[in-house]
C-alpha cells in the first residue's frame, strides 16, 4: 500500500469546516431562519444533525434572542445563523441585546458572493461596519481555509473579558470553496482572577465598615460561583442586593437578600445604599438602569468608599472610580473571599436585619385597579412553582409587578434584557425549554411585547417547547402611555393597542390557550396549562388604570397637571 501522508488533509467545503469548528468548540445547539447565502452551511448541519440540534425559527429577531438566551443559560456563546441583508437586520435586536448584557453569543451572517460586492448586490451590506458599534467583533472570512481561525478566534471573544456577540460574515463562495486547513483546537474560557493582595485590602476594608452592602449583577456566574458568594455573605452577615434584571444572582428567600436596584427600586433601599459606607459590587456595570440614571452614586467619585470587581478591565473606572478596582470574573473572586475567615462579631448586623425587613415588606402584594392583581398572581407563583423555574420576559411596564413580586431561588432562572428589547420574552423561553426540558418556564409578556415576538410560538409547537406564555393585556404599550401621562398629561397619541384574540391564536398555532379575567381564575388556569402536554398561553385583561405597582395612569395625569 502506498505511504499516507499525514500532511494532506481531506478536502471539505468551507461549510463543511464551519460545522466541523462548531463541534469542537462545543456547540449543541443552533437557531437559524434559513437562506439561501448560506446553503453549503446548511448542507453540512445536515450531516451533524446528531450532534448539532438546529431550531428553525420564525423571524431572525427570535433566533437572535434566542441564541442570547441560550448563552446567558450556559455561558456559551448561543449560535445564531441567519441569511444577508434583511436577516443580518433582523437579527440586530438580539446582537445588541448580548452586547448590553455582556451575554456570549456567535452570529454568522450569510453574504454575497465576493465577486459581487462593492456594487450593491442583491442583499448586499457591509457587515463589519453595520455591527462594528454593535458587536465585540465583526468580520467578513474571505478565504475558506481561515474558517477555522476566525471562529476559534470568535468563540474567545465572546467568553473573554466582558462576554459579548461576535459576528462573522459569511460570503457564498467562501462556503461552497474547498478547504485544507487543520482545525483549532477546543476553546477554552480564559478567565481573570483577584490577586491575595486585594482581597487582603477588601478584608480590610469591610472589617474597618459600619453599614456596607454588597451588589451582585452582570454575567460570569455559575451554581459554584453563587454558593461560593453565598457563603461568603453569610459568614459576614451582609446585606445583599443585586443589580437590574439579575434578582436570580442570590436566593430572595434568604436573610441577607435586601432587594434589587432595578427600576422603581424600593425607596428604603436607595436610601441605604446613599447611607452605605462601602460598596461591594461585583459582576454589575453599575450602567444606566442599576444607578438609575447616574443618580444614586456621585459621577466620577462616589461619596461612598466602592470596591468594583468586573471581568473587564475596560469597564472599571469607566464611570465611577473605585477605591479598589479588580479585574477578575465572578467565579474566581467569589471562590476567593469565600475563604476569608470568619468575623468574631460583625457591626452591621442591625443594618443587615432593618434591610431585610424592608425588602420583607416591599415584596408584599399591593391592591391594583380592576378584578386582576398581577401582584397577587406573581405571589401565588412564587408559592407554586419550583425553585428552579425559568422566567423570561421582555421590556414593559408589566414586567415591574414580576420583578417586585416573584421571588427568585436558584440559577440561572431569570431571562430578561437589560437592554431593555421587547419581544424578548418568547423566543428566550422557547430556548430555556429546548435546553432545559425538564423545568418548568414561563413567559412573562405584556400584549404589546407579545405582539413583536408570538409567532415563535409555532417553534415552541415544533419543537415539543412547552412553555407557558402569560399575556398580561392592557390594551396598550404601558411603558410608554406612562411616560406620555406623566409629560403631557391627557393628550394620549400612539400608545393604543386593538388586540387579537389571544386564546384564539395559540390555538391556531397547535397550543393551548386560557382567558383570565379575575385574580382567583388564575390558580385554575395555570393549573391546566401546566397538564396540558403542549405550550399554553394564558391570556390576562390587565385595567388599564394598573400602570404600576406604585400608581395609576389618573393619579399620573392628575400629578402632571398640578
Amino acid at each position: 500500500m502506498p505511504e499516507i501522508d499525514r500532511n494532506v488533509l481531506p478536502v471539505r467545503s468551507g461549510g463543511q469546516a464551519l460545522v466541523e469548528a462548531l463541534k469542537i468548540h462545543g456547540t449543541t445547539h443552533a437557531f437559524c431562519v434559513p437562506g439561501e447565502s448560506y446553503l453549503a452551511a446548511l448542507d453540512a448541519l445536515y450531516d451533524a444533525r446528531d450532534s448539532i440540534k438546529l431550531i428553525t425559527c420564525r423571524q431572525e429577531g427570535g433566533a437572535a434572542n434566542m441564541a442570547e438566551a441560550f448563552g446567558k443559560l450556559t455561558g456559551r456563546p448561543g449560535i445564531c445563523l441567519v441569511t444577508r441583508g434583511p436577516g443580518a437586520t433582523n437579527a440586530s435586536i438580539g446582537v445588541h441585546t448580548a452586547f448590553q448584557d455582556s451575554t456570549p453569543m456567535i452570529l454568522f451572517v450569510g453574504q454575497a458572493d465576493q465577486s459581487m460586492l462593492d456594487r450593491e448586490a442583491f442583499q448586499e451590506v457591509d457587515f463589519r461596519a453595520m455591527f462594528a458599534p454593535l458587536a465585540k467583533w465583526s468580520a467578513e472570512i474571505r478565504d475558506a481555509n481561515r474558517i477555522s481561525e476566525y471562529v476559534a478566534r470568535a468563540f474567545h471573544v465572546a467568553m473573554s473579558g466582558r462576554p459579548g456577540p461576535v459576528v462573522l460574515s459569511l460570503p457564498e463562495d467562501v462556503l461552497s470553496a474547498p478547504c485544507t486547513a487543520p482545525q483549532a483546537k477546543p476553546v477554552r474560557k480564559t478567565e481573570v482572577s483577584p490577586s491575595p493582595d486585594v482581597i487582603r485590602r477588601l478584608h480590610t476594608m469591610l472589617m474597618q465598615a459600619q453599614r456596607p452592602f454588597l451588589v451582585l449583577g452582570g454575567t460570569g456566574w455559575n451554581q459554584n460561583a453563587i454558593a461560593d458568594i453565598k457563603s461568603f455573605a453569610d459568614k459576614f452577615d451582609l446585606p445583599v442586593c443585586t443589580s437590574f434584571r439579575a434578582k436570580d444572582r442570590f436566593d430572595n428567600t434568604h436573610r441577607n437578600y435586601c432587594g434589587d436596584l432595578g427600576i422603581g427600586a424600593d425607596p428604603k433601599l436607595v436610601k441605604r445604599i446613599e447611607e452605605s459606607d462601602l460598596l461591594i459590587v461585583v459582576g454589575a456595570r453599575l450602567g444606566e438602569m442599576t444607578t438609575d440614571g447616574y443618580t444614586r452614586l456621585t459621577v466620577p467619585s462616589p461619596r461612598q468608599p466602592l470596591i468594583h470587581v468586573h471581568p473587564s478591565a475596560d469597564e472599571l473606572n469607566r464611570v465611577y472610580q473605585a477605591e479598589v478596582a479588580i479585574a477578575s470574573n465572578a467565579a474566581p473572586f467569589a471562590r476567593a473571599v469565600s475563604d476569608l475567615s470568619t468575623p468574631a462579631n460583625v457591626k452591621w448586623r442591625a443594618w443587615r436585619r432593618e434591610a431585610r425587613a424592608d425588602y420583607e415588606a416591599w415584596a408584599k402584594p399591593v391592591t391594583a385597579p380592576g378584578d386582576v392583581n398581577p401582584a397577587d398572581i406573581w405571589a401565588w407563583l412564587t408559592a407554586h412553582l419550583p425553585a428552579n423555574a425559568i422566567i423570561a420576559n421582555g421590556a414593559g411596564n408589566y414586567a415591574a409587578w414580576l420583578h417586585r413580586f416573584y421571588l427568585y431561588r436558584g440559577f440561572p432562572t431569570l431571562l430578561g434584557p437589560t437592554s431593555g428589547a421587547m419581544g424578548y420574552g418568547v423566543p428566550a423561553a422557547v430556548a430555556a425549554k429546548i435546553l432545559y426540558p425538564d423545568r418548568t418556564v414561563l413567559c412573562a409578556a405584556g400584549d404589546g411585547c407579545f405582539l413583536m415576538n408570538g409567532q415563535e410560538l409555532a417553534t415552541a409547537v415544533q419543537y415539543n417547547a412547552n412553555i407557558i406564555v402569560l399575556v398580561f393585556d392592557n390594551q396598550m404599550y404601558g411603558t410608554i402611555r406612562m411616560h406620555q401621562e406623566r409629560e403631557f398629561p391627557g393628550r394620549v397619541l400612539g400608545t393604543d393597542l386593538q388586540n387579537p384574540d389571544f386564546v384564539a391564536l395559540a390555538r391556531a398555532y397547535g397550543a393551548v390557550g386560557f382567558h383570565v379575567k379575575r385574580t382567583e381564575d388564575f390558580a385554575d388556569a395555570y393549573r391546566e396549562a401546566a397538564r396540558a402536554g403542549k405550550p399554553a398561553l394564558i391570556h390576562i385583561s390587565v385595567d388599564p388604570e394598573a400602570i404600576s405597582p406604585t400608581t395609576t395612569l389618573s393619579k399620573l395625569r392628575d400629578a402632571a397637571k398640578k
